[in-house]
Parts: structure tokens; sequence; C-alpha cells
């Protein structure tokens, strides 16, 4: 049986997380970047490394003895810059035994602090998300024409090593802004590897999966238990209405939303690692 060749259009955060795992199961590992600087540092992990980005498409045989593909590139205005420039040729491929895009909860809008599964109704509240959607229902078009095994994972906010509260904390950045009854979903960046590993082993053509832990939790309540756990003041509270906040964070508050992801443990049999923050948080301490 040949070696399993995963492609990751975008070597991420997420994409990495998972990389890691399967390069311990002896995958053959390839995938892009849009510099050449990172292109470089990451193929002296043993990577096959590859420049794109919409203006830079691939070269004809980067996709050969792919067996399994992953998308991270978000959207841009002019749609999805792996389905325009290369879902012909992900569609040509044959071997193909699953596919994942990933995608954002932001698709299901703003719902008044209600919960969502994922046979909610997509009802974006802004650009971003309604970008998201359109990607996904070209991701699912592309299996319609092509029959490839796309699965789509709606992730929270993702954090981990080198990329949460405890961080924001340590550089002096942490405030506390508080909306009345703002919830918001995240997912340690462990817990989305675990999720997509699932999936391979696992496959369901078709299917969306909600990737969020098990509590939406207020951010003024996150950064109040990183400066408990670093032994730092608590900043005051900051009444949203008298936040400075840029444009693109204070977007982020016009959803409100707590993300059930009862199907990725029903489905996959996943059990996370770090079922809220306060767990990721405590295994982050001493990682940067």
């Amino acid at each position: 049986m040949p070696t399993p060749r995963l492609f990751c259009f975008g070597l991420g955060f997420s994409a990495l997380a998972l990389i890691r795992r399967l390069r311990l199961r002896g995958w053959r590992i390839a995938g892009t970047c849009r510099r050449a600087d990172k292109a470089r540092a990451l193929a002296t992990e043993g990577k096959e490394v590859f420049l794109f980005d919409r203006d830079q498409p691939l070269d004809g045989g980067a996709l050969a003895g792919t067996t399994h593909l992953l998308s991270s590139v978000p959207p841009d205005d002019a749609g999805d810059p792996v389905i325009d420039q290369h879902g012909d040729d992900i569609g040509a491929l044959t071997g193909v035994s699953w596919v994942g895009y990933l995608s954002t909860t932001g698709v299901y809008g703003d719902r008044g602090g209600a919960t969502v599964d994922e046979t909610a109704a997509l009802t974006p509240s802004g650009g971003r998300g309604r970008r998201r959607v359109l990607a996904e229902a070209a991701w699912l078009d592309l299996q319609k024409r092509h029959g490839l095994p796309v699965h789509l994972f709606r992730l929270a906010g993702i954090y981990g090593p080198g990329r949460n509260a405890l961080d924001t904390v340590r550089r002096g950045e942490a405030r506390r802004v508080v909306k009345p009854g703002q919830v918001f979903s995240r997912i340690h960046v462990d817990d989305i590897a675990t999720v997509l590993e699932a999936s391979i082993d696992r496959p369901n053509p078709g299917t969306a999966y909600n990737v969020a832990d098990d509590e939406s939790a207020p951010p003024q309540d996150v950064i109040a238990h990183a400066c408990t756990l670093l032994g730092m003041p608590v900043p005051p509270e900051t009444p949203f209405t008298r936040a400075d906040l840029s444009p693109m964070a204070r977007s982020f508050y016009a959803d409100n939303k707590r993300v059930d992801n009862t199907r990725i443990k029903r489905e996959l049999g996943v059990r996370l690692a770090y079922p809220s923050y306060r767990e990721g948080l405590k295994a982050l301490l001493g990682t940067s």
C-alpha cells in the first residue's frame, strides 16, 4: 500500500499541528506558503513546499500523488483562490480519499447568544462570513462535479502555543472589554488536529463539523483567568461602548453565539484534550 501524501494549501498554524501527527505515522507531507523565506524554513523540516497565492499558481506536478488534501487558505474578495486556480486540477486527481476545508463558525452569523449546530442556517453578518459561505459552497460543488470526498470544518477562535491570552497578558496588551451577554467559542489548535485526524480515519464526505470546545465564554473571563495563572493584576473592565477598538476587533463582537460540538464527539469519537479555556491555558502556562 502506498504511503499517504497530505497536500496542504496553506502551511499555517492548524495545518502544521495536523502534520506533526501524520509525520509520526510515516506520511509524506507537501504544501504551500506565500513567502520564499518561510518555504525555505519549512523545507528544512522535510516537507515539500511550494509557493502559492492567487497571482502565483502551482506548477503542474505539485499535486501529483496526493491522497489527502487540506485547504486553510481564506477566500478573498474574488472568491476562493485554491478553487479558482486549481479546482479542476484537484478534481482531476485520482486516489484521493479525503479532502478537508477549514472554514469558520462565522458562517452562522449572530444568534444573540443562542446555540448553533451544523444544521443551523448560514446567515453571516459580515463580509468575511459571506465569503466563507461562498467558499464552502465552492468546495461542495467540487465534490458534486468530481466526486471528491469533501469535509467542512467550521473552526471557533483558535489558540495555542504563541497565540493565547497568556501571551497577551505578558505583552501588557490585555484588556477586559465587556459587552453584556457576549460570549465567544474557542478551540485549542491540538484539538483541531485531533478532529482532522479523526475525520481522516473516519471519512464522511459532504459533512460539516463544528470545531469548538465545550464552553463558550465571555472574553473578559478568559483574560482574568490568564492573569490569575500568571499571578498578575486583572485589568479593569471597559464597557464595549467606550472601548477604543479597531474596526476588525469591533466586528468580532457583532456575532454572539454558542457553538455546539456534539457532532465531532458522536460521529468522530473525539475526546477533547482541552474542553475549556481553563485546561488549555493551564497546559500552555510553561510553553511560551
